[in-house]
């Protein structure tokens, strides 16, 4: 059981062809008759002639099924079924999500503080077993967590942080993407994630600069819009969700609502095939065994070569 539910397929959109393959098998099986069409080109009275004098040889229906089931291997064997390697867990550096939270003072005064701390934990359950780092914000960024695979060490980092967490007043969201950034190519990563979590205030041009550089990387950049929900001090900034909208434009990525996140934790929770499978790489993480079954398949192709005697 625990060895089917590390299967992955790496090539998922192969398995539109089994179908096709199955109805054009039993299209085939209902119009074929033992000699094909020549039973119709021929005059019947020859017909029976030609078989009387054994002159004609009938047909066999076995060869479109053994024809369809050599197909519907190989389609198989192309959609790429294929298990974790044992020694993968060199290579989770390929993989990681790094969560980047806004702590500026219209954050942590808007009345969503806690949902905020709430969605980053979330987002790092659903990276699984990747690596997950934690980035935080305001005039001045920092690395709240490096990249780490314990949730739980990631939990406690995350609930503990408030408003007083950056010292620094004002918002800067692309110095903490600089961070995300350079965490990521420190680590080397091939597909990586980063979740911007903020209300849109502080993008500008060095913002978007940092979300093309991102994505030119071969990574994307999503975000969580958080709105204001508390009356905010005279003078605060608004909720931006149009800058934010933009920002994830340029980083290839999209923007989802704080309580509507679904979208994001689907991507951040696609199994590593499919995050690696866009570079290529899903051969350092996983064992293709499409090869076997195209052997496999070998076997019912052999029908189609038989003579009769």
């Amino acid at each position: 059981m625990s060895a089917l539910l590390s299967l992955a397929i790496l090539r998922p959109w192969w398995l539109l062809a089994i179908p096709v393959i199955l109805v054009l098998a039993l299209r085939a099986a209902w119009r074929s008759a033992p000699l094909g069409d020549w039973a119709k080109a021929v005059d019947p009275g020859l017909m029976a002639f030609l078989e009387t004098r054994g002159a004609v040889l009938g047909g066999r229906r076995q060869a479109n099924l053994a024809a369809a089931i050599a197909a519907g291997i190989i389609a198989l064997a192309l959609t790429g079924p294929a298990i974790e390697r044992p020694d993968a867990a060199t290579f989770r550096n390929l993989d990681a999500t790094v969560v980047v939270i806004d702590l500026s003072r219209s954050v942590a005064e808007g009345g969503h503080l806690k949902e905020v701390r709430q969605i980053a934990d979330s987002v790092a359950q659903a990276a699984g077993t990747r690596s997950v780092a934690v980035v935080v914000y305001a005039g001045d960024a920092y690395l709240a967590a490096p990249p780490t695979t314990d949730r739980d060490a990631l939990s406690l980092v995350l609930f503990a942080l408030d408003g007083d967490t950056v010292p620094d007043r004002g918002t800067h969201p692309e110095r903490g993407l600089a961070i995300a950034r350079r965490t990521l190519e420190e680590a080397g990563v091939i597909a990586g994630d980063v979740v911007l979590v903020t209300d849109g205030d502080g993008i500008g041009d060095a913002a978007l600069r940092e979300a093309t550089a991102i994505r030119t990387k071969g990574w994307h950049l999503h975000a969580v819009f958080v709105p204001a929900t508390k009356a905010l001090p005279d003078g605060s900034p608004k909720p931006d969700r149009t800058a934010l909208d933009r920002v994830t434009g340029a980083g290839n990525g999209v923007t989802v609502d704080l309580d509507r996140p679904a979208a994001l934790l689907d991507i951040v929770g696609a199994s590593t095939a499919q995050h690696l499978a866009a570079g290529g790489y899903t051969v350092l993480a996983f064992a293709d065994l499409g090869r076997w079954l195209i052997l496999l398949a070998l076997f019912p192709a052999l029908v189609l070569f038989r003579r009769s005697a």
